[in-house]
C-alpha cells in the first residue's frame, strides 16, 4: 500500500465538516486545518467558530482562521506542514496560483454539483430552485478560476420532488465526502487523469442574499414551491400578511387556481385546504407558516390563532428568480 498523504484541509460550514470527518477516519493524515474566522451568530450575536474550526479544535489539529489567504504569511504557514495535498470544501476564500502550488500535488476541491453546471457559491440551492432531476458532486483539481478546473471524479444523485436545500445538502455532503476520500486514495497511488470541463452547459450559482427570500406571487405556483424548498433553511421564504412578515416553510402544494383572480389573493383558508394563495399560474396551498417572532405552526394551528378570510391579499414584490 502507498504511503498516506499529508493533507491540509480548508473549509468552513457543515458540508465541509462532513468531508473533514471522512478524511480523519481515513488512513491519511490531516496535518492542519484552515477555516473562516469566528462570526457572531444567533440572537445574542455571540462569537462562534464555524463547524470545521470546531472540529479541528476538538481533535487538536493546528488551525488557522485568516481574514485573507493571498499573503506570503499564509503560504508559509501552510508550507510549514510540508503537505502533499490540499483538500478544499466550501472554504469561502479564493486561492491564488501561488497558494494552490504549495502542496506537492496541488489542491482538490469538493464541489456540490455536476460541473460545469452550477459553478459558484450556492449549487445545491440552485439545483432545487431550477427543478433539476439530478444533482451531484465533482472532485476538481483546482485552478485560479471559480470552479473552472478539470474534475477527477463525479457522482450523481437524484433530486427528490420533496427535497429542500437542507435535505439535499445532507445527501450531497455524505456523497462528496466518500468520493473525495476515494480520489485521495487514488492520488496516493499515482496521477489521476483529469477531465477538462466542457464549455457547453456552464451555469452560475451566485451567493444567496436575504432579499432573495421574498415571494413574488406573480410567478407560477411551481416556481414558488421550488423557491420555498430551495431556500430552506436559509435565507428562508417570506411574504407579508396584514402588515406582518410571514415566513412560508416547505410542504406547500401546487393546486389549481382560478381564472380572473389576481396573484396574491387568498382563495381559501381552512385546516383541510391550507392557506391557498393565487399565483401567476395556478395556486399554492401553504401548509406550515410562521409569523415574525413566533414559532412555526401547521396551518390549522396558525389559522386558529389568526383567522384569514378568502379575498385577503398577501404582499409581494417583483423578483428576478426563475
Amino acid at each position: 500500500m502507498s504511503k498516506p498523504l499529508r493533507i491540509v484541509f480548508m473549509g468552513t460550514p457543515e458540508l465541509a465538516r462532513t468531508s473533514l470527518e471522512a478524511l480523519l477516519a481515513s488512513r491519511h493524515e490531516v496535518v492542519a486545518v484552515v477555516s473562516q474566522p469566528d462570526r457572531p451568530r444567533g440572537r445574542g450575536q455571540a462569537m462562534q467558530k464555524p463547524p470545521v474550526a470546531e472540529l479541528a479544535v476538538a481533535r487538536g489539529i493546528p488551525l488557522l482562521q485568516p481574514d485573507k489567504v493571498g499573503t506570503r504569511a499564509f503560504r508559509e504557514w501552510v508550507r510549514g506542514f510540508a503537505p502533499d495535498l490540499g483538500v478544499v470544501a466550501a472554504f469561502g476564500h479564493l486561492l491564488g496560483e501561488r497558494a494552490l502550488a504549495v502542496p506537492r500535488l496541488g489542491c482538490i476541491n469538493v464541489h456540490a454539483s455536476l460541473l460545469p453546471r452550477w459553478r459558484g457559491a450556492s449549487p445545491i440551492t440552485m439545483a432545487v430552485l431550477h427543478g433539476d432531476a439530478e444533482a451531484g458532486v465533482s472532485i476538481m483539481q483546482m485552478d485560479v478560476g471559480m470552479d473552472t478546473g478539470p474534475w477527477l471524479a463525479q457522482r450523481a444523485i437524484a433530486v427528490d420532488a420533496k427535497d429542500t436545500g437542507e435535505t439535499l445538502h445532507d445527501k450531497i455532503a455524505a456523497l462528496g465526502a466518500g468520493l473525495m476520500v476515494e480520489v485521495v486514495d487514488r492520488l496516493a497511488e499515482g496521477p489521476v487523469e483529469p477531465v477538462v470541463q466542457p464549455e457547453v452547459g456552464v451555469t452560475a450559482a451566485p451567493l444567496l442574499r436575504k432579499e432573495d427570500a421574498e415571494i413574488d406571487w406573480s410567478r407560477s405556483a411551481v416556481a414558488i414551491e421550488r423557491q420555498i424548498r430551495a431556500y430552506h433553511p436559509w435565507p428562508g421564504t417570506r411574504t407579508s400578511l396584514e402588515g406582518k412578515v410571514l415566513r412560508v416553510l416547505p410542504q406547500a402544494e401546487v393546486v389549481p387556481g382560478r381564472d380572473g383572480i389576481a396573484p396574491g389573493v387568498v382563495l381559501a383558508a381552512s385546516r383541510h385546504e391550507g392557506l391557498v394563495v393565487q399565483t401567476g399560474q395556478g395556486a399554492l396551498a401553504l401548509r406550515t407558516l410562521q409569523l415574525e417572532g413566533r414559532k412555526a405552526l401547521p396551518v390549522e394551528a396558525f389559522l386558529a390563532g389568526m383567522p384569514v378570510a378568502p379575498g385577503t391579499v398577501v404582499g409581494s414584490r417583483p423578483s428576478s428568480l426563475p
